[in-house]
């Protein structure tokens, strides 16, 4: 009896405590990093959602680019940052990669799966391959050039990116190799493919979007589960019998570990709301990014199921930052 009621005292102990969090949160400005320089997608994802979290927040909720070092600068910056909600971090899926591929220096290693606290997924983003307008204008035709010994090669935003990796999935599943040449960032592969520098690129609809109704760029396929929606007539690898080749990106917002969890309820409550805005989503798909949205365990899963992945096909493909 004396168990069960210090257990119940606990508790009730628990539960004034999270609700004294969510009534002292935020007792000062939020900060969301965005581990990238400003100017980017996620940037600018970032600044739509600080506005709208300020005005329901009641403190100012600002923007902070910490970049370098494939983004994993910033998200370390967070990772040993106090956990009490005042600083977060918005971020792509290379946040799972980035790790796996870079010699990170003892003050800026961190696990992403262990390190941070997922608070909302904000959105998915489908990989998309596109040609040279002179180059390849489908699947079949890029196998039958690459197996003729044609010289074909394929811009990503760097080393250890999404688009790296699915790139190197598509060689293997379809028995081909086509040379990567890797940038900073995807604008100047963008610029190059346009050039005709090199004969294709992966990136994403939204950072494709101009070229391609330009007739500049040709879409060739997405690497996700279904078609997007940004461009429902470019079929998916899967329907082009590479089923392997379904590599997604995905945003999301994180915390240190250890945040409170009336916090992280509360914060995920926001976001939730903010999401169904038909201003933010008319933003969000500019940048061709799918609205998700749902709890924190959502975004805890694809965490550990990319780290799981990632890890099996960075080592298969020894992908190693230079």
């Amino acid at each position: 009896m004396k168990l069960s009621r210090r257990l119940l005292i606990a508790a009730a102990a628990a539960t004034v405590a999270g609700g004294a969090w969510a009534q002292a949160w935020p007792s000062k400005p939020v900060t969301i990093v965005v581990a990238y320089p400003a100017g980017g997608d996620t940037d600018a994802l970032a600044r739509v959602y600080a506005e709208k979290l300020t005005a329901r927040l009641g403190q100012q909720v600002i923007v902070d680019n910490k970049a370098g070092a494939s983004g994993t600068l910033g998200t370390s910056f967070v990772a040993r940052a106090p956990a009490d909600g005042h600083t977060l971090l918005l971020a792509p899926s290379t946040l799972v990669v980035a790790p796996l591929v870079l010699k990170l220096a003892p003050a800026t290693a961190h696990d992403p799966a262990k390190d941070l606290t997922p608070i909302v997924m904000t959105g998915t983003i489908a990989l998309l391959l596109g040609t040279h307008v002179n180059g390849p204008k489908d699947m079949k035709q890029i196998v039958a050039d690459a197996k003729a010994g044609k010289k074909l090669t394929y811009g990503s935003p760097g080393i250890g990116s999404p688009m790296h990796v699915v790139a190197e999935v598509l060689n293997r599943e379809a028995g081909i190799k086509i040379d990567h040449v890797p940038y900073r960032g995807i604008a100047p592969a963008i610029n190059d493919l346009v050039g005709g520098q090199i004969t294709m690129a992966w990136g994403t609809p939204g950072a494709f979007g101009a070229q391609i109704a330009g007739g500049k760029i040709v879409p060739i396929a997405v690497s996700d589960t279904k078609r997007t929606p940004f461009l429902p007539n470019v079929p998916t690898f899967a329907e082009l019998g590479y089923k392997e080749v379904d590599i997604a990106a995905w945003h999301g917002l994180l915390g240190p570990k250890g945040m409170p969890p009336a916090v992280v309820a509360s914060l995920n409550a926001h976001m939730n709301e903010i999401l169904k805005m038909p201003d933010v989503q008319e933003k969000m798909k500019v940048f061709g990014v799918g609205i998700v949205g749902g709890p924190p365990e959502n975004l805890k899963k694809v965490i550990d199921s990319d780290t799981a992945r990632f890890t099996k096909l960075v080592k298969e493909f020894n992908i190693q930052a230079e």
